[in-house]
């Protein structure tokens, strides 16, 4: 995205339909300080308008407003996902095994974690699960944890998102542990 600035300043009545247009021309995710600068407009006003198209598209439309990390992008919706790779002649993302949606849940909740973190809640070594999940996309390196041997810090990717079709991490559900067989529930029976 180019670091110019416009020196029209838009009118604030078509403040939403230009923050769409924008996302829309957009090759991925942006900042809304970036449309803001795009558009001589300030934060606060295109975030306000961000959230009106949110608004808008959850109201059953094609497409959606997807939140990663203060970043923003226009989506297609999940629901239509096999009619967009049918029409573009994408092949369908290869269905993921039960180690690799266990090990993206435990990131996706517990980010940034390590493979040892990993490896210690799977009670298995996750080099290989981990090596699938970086070359899918689904997670990333997002730095290096302190301590000894600097273990790599992994989390989520946009394209986590995408593939369950998540607006944003705050859309997971809410992490509870289950305890099969508590003492409270030996005691009942």
């Amino acid at each position: 995205m180019s670091d110019q600035t416009c020196n029209v300043t838009v009118d604030k009545a078509q403040l939403v339909e230009a923050v769409e247009a924008l996302l829309f021309v957009a090759s991925g995710s942006v900042q809304t300080s970036q449309i803001a600068v795009a558009l001589n407009a300030k934060q606060k006003e295109v975030d306000n308008a961000v959230h009106t198209l949110e608004e808008l598209y959850a109201d059953g439309r094609g497409l959606r407003i997807q939140w990663f990390k203060n970043r923003v992008q226009l989506t297609t919706a999940p629901k239509f996902a096999v009619f967009v790779e049918g029409f573009l002649g994408l092949e369908a993302m290869a269905k993921l095994s039960r180690a690799a949606l266990e090990t993206m849940a435990i990131v996706a909740y517990q980010q940034p974690i390590t493979r040892p973190g990993i490896d210690a809640i799977r009670g298995v070594n996750s080099d290989g699960v981990l090596r699938s999940l970086l070359n899918k996309g689904m997670i990333q390196e997002t730095g290096r944890a302190e301590g000894p041997g600097r273990p790599i810090l992994y989390g989520v990717t946009e394209e986590f998102l995408q593939h369950f079709g998540l607006n944003s991490l705050e859309e997971l559900p809410a992490f509870e542990l289950e305890e099969e067989n508590s003492e409270d529930q030996l005691l009942k029976d």
